[in-house]
């Protein structure tokens, strides 16, 4: 049982968390359902230059909100493109396409709020995936994100 769940604050120190690598992505989960009584998930995200996030996507089963730290992120809206500095917020509610990618030069950091949790799950699913030899596909994220409610925008 966790300190929140016993009625206290629970402190999580500068990088303490569960630290998931996922197709070039950093994940580093500070909060989990686990943590939150299934509330929300909280992570920090690492993405280096070049790297692609996560092609365009719906999640129908959770709501994810992207604050960027440093660097640039190119975010998919439905519609097109944008890119985010320090400071800009994305909010992917329920049935709003998204997608995200780091297009520049320098590694991106932000934050990302998952509501409910359970999406953390997710991640390590793939992840162990890989560690057992898997290579990352579209394929294999589709079957993956089926899992977690999230189907490919725009829909085969």
């Amino acid at each position: 049982m966790t300190d929140s769940a016993k009625g206290r604050p629970l402190l999580r120190t500068p990088g303490e968390g569960e630290l998931i690598e996922v197709a070039g992505v950093d994940h580093l989960f500070r909060l989990t359902g686990t943590h939150t009584g299934g509330r929300f998930a909280f992570e920090e995200f690492t993405l280096g230059p070049g790297v692609l996030g996560a092609r365009p996507h719906v999640h129908h089963g959770h709501d994810e909100y992207f604050y960027v730290l440093d660097g640039e992120l190119t975010l998919h809206n439905g519609d097109g493109e944008i890119t985010a500095g320090p400071g800009h917020l994305l909010a992917a509610v329920r049935g709003t396409p998204h997608g995200f990618r780091n297009a520049g030069d320098v590694p991106v950091r932000g934050l990302c709020l998952y509501t409910p949790a359970g999406y953390e799950d997710y991640f390590r699913q793939v992840h162990a995936e890989v560690q057992a030899g898997a290579e990352v596909t579209d394929e294999l994220l589709t079957e993956f994100r089926a899992r977690f409610q999230t189907t490919p925008y725009p829909p085969p």
